[in-house]
C-alpha cells in the first residue's frame, strides 16, 4: 500500500471543548485534510517547534527526546499514521541507528511534535484518508444536490442545532459530506471531526 505525504496545515483552538485543539494535516498532492483532536500540551509543543524563533526557557519533553536522539545518533526517518480505530489515530516512528531500522508505536500528537523537530516527513495510507479525509472543495455532484432540493426540503446546518449523534444519524451521506465541507470552510475542525466520525461509521 503506497504512502501519502502530509503537511501541517495548522492548529485550531476548540471553542466548544475546553483544552482541546484540532491539528489539521493536508495531503501534499491533493485536496484532502486530516483533522486530529489533540491536547493542549501537544498543541503547544507543536506550535513552538513550528515557530523557530520561540525558545522555551527549559526544554519540553519533545525537545529532550530530540537532544537524546541526537546525542546517541538516532535518526527519525519518517512518521506514519497507520491505523484509525473508533476515531483514534495510531502512528509509528521509523528510526535508524548505525544502519539498523526500528519501528516504534507512538501517539499521533507526539509523533507530529517529534517530526517537526527532526524535519521528518509525515505519511499516511490511502485507506486512512478515505475514512477520515475531508475534501477542501465540495465535489461537483454534491454541490448540484442543493439545486435539486424539493420545495418542502429544508437544508440542515449543524451549527444551529445540538451536535448529538441523533442529528448526524438523520442525515444522508451526501448531506454529511456537504456539512463536512462547510465546517472546514468555516475552520470549525471540531465539528468536522465529529461529522467525519459519523461518515466512518457508515463506511
Amino acid at each position: 500500500m503506497s504512502l501519502i505525504k502530509l503537511t501541517i496545515k495548522g492548529i485550531s483552538y476548540s471553542q466548544t471543548q475546553s483544552g482541546a485543539y484540532a491539528l489539521v494535516l493536508s495531503e501534499m498532492e491533493g485536496t484532502r485534510t486530516l483533522p486530529i483532536i489533540i491536547g493542549a500540551f501537544e498543541a503547544q509543543s507543536i506550535a513552538i517547534a513550528l515557530e523557530k524563533e520561540i525558545r522555551p526557557p527549559r526544554p519540553l519533553t519533545h525537545d529532550l527526546f530530540k537532544t537524546f536522539s541526537d546525542r546517541f545518533s538516532i535518526k527519525i526517518k519518517q512518521i506514519i499514521i497507520h491505523k484509525l480505530v473508533d476515531g483514534i489515530f495510531f502512528s509509528s516512528l521509523v528510526c535508524e541507528r548505525d544502519g539498523v531500522e526500528e519501528v516504534i508505536d507512538t501517539r499521533t500528537s507526539d509523533a507530529i511534535a517529534i517530526a517537526v523537530r527532526f524535519e521528518a516527513p509525515i505519511f499516511t495510507y490511502e485507506n486512512i484518508l478515505d475514512k477520515a479525509g475531508i475534501y477542501l472543495k465540495i465535489e461537483e455532484e454534491l454541490s448540484l444536490k442543493e439545486d435539486s432540493l424539493e420545495p418542502e426540503e429544508v437544508e440542515v446546518h449543524l451549527e444551529d442545532v445540538a451536535m448529538s449523534d441523533d442529528v448526524f444519524s438523520k442525515l444522508s451521506l451526501d448531506e454529511l459530506y456537504q456539512q463536512l465541507n462547510e465546517a472546514v470552510s468555516n475552520e470549525n475542525y471540531e465539528l468536522a471531526a465529529k461529522i467525519r466520525d459519523e461518515i466512518s461509521k457508515r463506511s
